[in-house]
């Protein structure tokens, strides 16, 4: 029924000021997304805290880069997401810089110490796997940020590290989602004392509108940036050769080891992550890259490379059939993380091998239109063993663009008292089973799940940096997003809200490695006729709410085409089940 009141002949029907109508005609159309695409003419960016995209957005108005911005919001985020992401933790990367077609990674993710074997661990340990220090590995978030920085930035190190120094010294004031994270995260945190003084400075649950300090943490990010003299690149090599071979190495590994880690100074000495040619699948006109396979970045990529043989923009958008191959192209992918997937240092075979079109093709060929497969799962597995991650993206004008994905949660590992950060517990996704492609072993990183993508369309000369935090959601959430715009047009914000689908039919990263075959999670948004439908072919049903936490937040900026015919141009969006926020000029 049309609501549209009536408007007499004759009369101004533009709306607006200068409408006689009362009340005013509705010429508008409603919003095409809950939250608008954002627009800009010299920057976008997107991140995973309001704070850190205004952060990011300052740098730029302050003419850095998009690789300069990154960086910054990156350090920004390991305080202003401490639940979320560590200084001591992971941090893969993804960028490109102004006029070259190069996708650089960096994995920024760190290798288990040198002393510690698989079978002494499960000796000291009983065979299980805990949390705290003794899964941890080498922190490679700040190696990272320098390397990226170093290599393709222009700001000196100490200037990017000066919003991360006042949002630790001056504090910030919690917004009612941070200070829920604070209070679920402490029933783990909460049993280490060091975090516990920190994060719950007063005993309790911080709450909302409280002011969060880290004063250790700003001390430490100061002592990095007094580093910065002399050359730009010389200041961020004495903060760097400061954290893993000086004084504040000393520290971390003193606290390390006598709260149970096994990592040395030898093994932060010897640590470094250089860049290298990101690997890459084509779908349809468009180019998708992701680091390799010491994460699960290549996930999205077989996904995507199966996915490219079915015509997918021909089956009808949020049909039965299209999130049934969907799911059932990400269980091959999640198949093959199971089988395959490890530090490519240890690996049976390479990431070029798994996205080579003919190892596709017959993954592709596994797929039935008419039934779901039960995946990689085996048997069920119960266990919780989530955990939790952000991302920061940003592109500006000239082309640069960046896109990380900085990680490991508060209630991992006991934060250094003096330092006021910890060593990255990420060692929980390598396998206590010697035959597993990713057990753990000397030297060996654990496979990850953070997994920052860039796509590209040369012929629109489009480009976008995606994320998203949630574990093994984390590809499933960007391979959908991703499809919504390449296949069916949608906005990047309509990208970002669009309902979801996530398979559970594989072991889970993160030890005890749950597992629940046909599983397979639908957001309340999705027809209910469509639900039908998906498990009239096999697939086991879990109703998740209309915008579920756990879905992700996917984050999107870079270069994009809004109308047809017309020149792409700086787009930004930011997914609303999380607090993610996009910003630009």
């Amino acid at each position: 029924m049309d609501h549209r009141p009536e408007i007499a002949p004759g009369e101004d029907q533009t709306g607006g000021m200068r409408n006689a109508g009362s009340p005013t005609p509705a010429i508008f159309p409603p919003p095409e997304s809950m939250r608008p695409t954002i627009v800009g003419r010299d920057f976008v960016v997107s991140a995973g805290h309001p704070v850190v995209a205004q952060i990011m957005a300052e740098v730029m108005a302050r003419g850095g880069t998009a690789i300069d911005a990154g960086v910054a919001g990156g350090l920004a985020s390991n305080v202003v997401q401490a639940d979320m992401c560590n200084l001591g933790g992971v941090a893969p990367i993804l960028l490109r810089t102004a006029g070259s077609a190069d996708i650089w990674a960096i994995d920024g993710v760190g290798p288990w110490g040198h002393e510690v074997t698989l079978a002494r661990f499960l000796e000291r340990h009983g065979g299980e796997m805990p949390l705290g220090s003794p899964p941890g590995v080498v922190p490679a978030a700040f190696d990272a940020w320098c390397t990226a920085l170093a290599r393709f930035g222009t700001w000196r190190l100490a200037d990017v590290l000066a919003p991360a120094i006042d949002q630790a010294r001056g504090g910030m004031v919690l917004d009612p989602r941070s200070a829920t994270a604070y209070a679920l995260l402490g029933n783990g945190f909460a049993g280490y004392d060091s975090s516990r003084a920190v994060y719950w400075p007063q005993g309790r649950p911080p709450r909302a509108g409280e002011v969060l300090r880290q004063p250790a943490l700003a001390r430490t990010l100061a002592r990095l940036a007094a580093c910065d003299a002399g050359g730009r690149e010389a200041g961020i090599a004495a903060a760097r050769a400061l954290f893993y071979e000086g004084e504040i190495a000393r520290e971390l590994i003193a606290f390390h080891r006598a709260t149970g880690g096994w990592l040395t100074r030898d093994d932060l000495a010897g640590y470094a992550s250089p860049p290298y040619a990101a690997p890459r699948v084509g779908f349809g006109d468009w180019q998708v890259a992701t680091p390799s396979m010491v994460g699960q970045g290549p996930v999205l990529l077989q996904a995507l490379g199966i996915l490219d043989g079915l015509d997918l923009a021909a089956v009808p958008r949020g049909s039965v059939a299209q999130l049934h191959l969907v799911a059932e192209a990400l269980k091959q992918g999640f198949a093959e993380r199971e089988h395959a997937y490890t530090d490519p240092r240890f690996a049976t075979t390479t990431t070029e091998a798994l996205l080579d079109p003919a190892h596709l093709a017959r993954l592709r060929a596994r797929i039935d239109p008419a039934r779901a497969l039960p995946g990689a799962a085996g048997a069920a597995a119960p266990g919780q063993g989530r955990c939790d991650t952000t991302y920061v993206a940003a592109a500006d004008a000239a082309g640069n663009l960046f896109s990380a994905m900085p990680s490991d949660t508060i209630d991992g590992a006991p934060i250094a008292p003096e330092l006021g950060f910890f060593v990255s517990p990420r060692g929980v996704q390598s396998r206590l089973d010697p035959d597993h492609p990713a057990a753990l072993a000397p030297g060996k990183r654990p496979r990850l799940t953070p997994a920052p993508a860039i796509a590209w369309n040369d012929s629109t000369a489009e480009a976008l940096a995606l994320g998203c935090p949630g574990g093994d959601m984390i590809v499933q959430a960007m391979l959908q997003a991703f499809v919504e715009m390449a296949c069916y047009g949608l906005t990047p914000q309509q990208a970002a809200e669009a309902p979801r689908v996530a398979t559970f039919a594989h072991p889970g990263s993160f030890h005890p490695h749950p597992a629940f075959p046909m599983r397979l999670a639908v957001e309340g948004r999705i027809a209910p006729a469509v639900r039908d439908g998906l498990a009239a072919l096999g697939h086991a049903l879990h109703l998740w709410p209309d915008h579920e936490f756990d879905a992700g937040g996917v984050s999107i900026a870079g270069h994009r085409v809004l109308a047809e015919g017309g020149a792409p141009v700086l787009v930004a969006a930011a997914d609303p089940r999380r607090i993610t926020y996009a910003a630009g000029r």
